[in-house]
């Protein structure tokens, strides 16, 4: 029995392996390409390793940064990433509190409300989001993160709400006999206990607002504004031509970011998600 579990784990363990091989192939290409001459870089020889005739150093990656107004855009997607990840924490995090300590029919049909948000397809939407934050002056990476709070709002609710059904209610009561408000109950006691979530809804909410292509290009003034995910396609010139040893040299630019900030906190992520999903329920 202890040999047959044994021999099972092995083959688990290989099978996961080589899925997790397949996921990271793609990026390991982009990043080989990404050291190639441009002219190197065609169908038949994306998939080669680069040759000295072909290593183009860190050519690539100058030319990304230095045309098409590379650090502009870095600018306008970290302003959209910190503020929409703040709002979602903040508003979201004491939504939850609310939803979990209130018990009536209002809060749970909140609650579900959220919830059923979350299965709501975009494309249901989109079509008359432009013209919805156009009306609304939400039409600049200075307000955007109104829109992203509103559409990461249901996995984040869900996710606090989870996790807030093992905070004590009893350490609540105690902060606001020693004569804290409700504010500052939130603040001084709940939100530090929610750190683990903070943490996964922080990387999970940063990961999706960082990569988004299609919500900033609905909503901004593409003339004015542009994301790397936006300045991205600006790398594809007229008559079919593609830049792309820059362009690949910008895709790596953008992932590492994302990659080191999930390495950093992933074990908080599973924490999170874990602590969520197993209490992710009103009563």
């Amino acid at each position: 029995m202890v040999k047959r579990k044994k021999i099972d784990n092995t083959i688990w363990t290989g099978l996961l392996t080589i899925l997790a091989l397949l996921y990271v192939y793609p990026v390991v290409m982009i990043f080989f390409n990404s050291l190639k001459q441009e002219t190197a870089i065609t169908t038949d020889s994306a998939f080669a390793l680069p040759t000295p005739e072909i290593f183009a150093g860190l050519a690539n990656y100058v030319n990304a940064i230095e045309s098409k107004g590379f650090l502009q855009s870095l600018g306008y997607s970290l302003l959209i990433t910190i503020t929409s990840v703040a709002a979602i924490l903040i508003c979201c995090s004491m939504c939850a509190w609310f939803i979990t300590r209130v018990k009536s029919k209002i809060s749970q049909a909140l609650y579900f409300l959220f919830v059923f948000s979350m299965v709501v397809p975009f494309q249901m939407v989109m079509f008359t989001l432009s013209q919805t934050a156009d009306a609304l002056k939400l039409n600049t990476p200075y307000n955007i993160w109104v829109i992203y709070l509103g559409f990461g709002a249901g996995l984040a609710v869900f996710m606090f709400a989870g996790f807030m059904k093992s905070v004590p209610l009893e350490v609540e009561e105690a902060s606001m006999i020693d004569g804290c408000n409700p504010l500052q109950t939130f603040f001084r006691i709940v939100l530090p206990m929610l750190k683990p979530t903070l943490v996964s809804v922080g990387i999970l909410e940063a990961m999706w607002v960082w990569n988004d292509y299609l919500l900033p290009t609905l909503v901004l003034d593409i003339k004015k504004y542009k994301t790397i995910p936006m300045l991205i396609q600006y790398f594809r010139g007229s008559y079919g031509r593609v830049e792309m040893g820059p362009m690949m040299a910008c895709i790596m630019l953008t992932v590492i970011p994302i990659v080191i900030v999930y390495l950093a906190g992933q074990k908080h992520i599973i924490k999170g998600v874990a602590a969520g999903a197993v209490k992710g329920e009103t009563t």
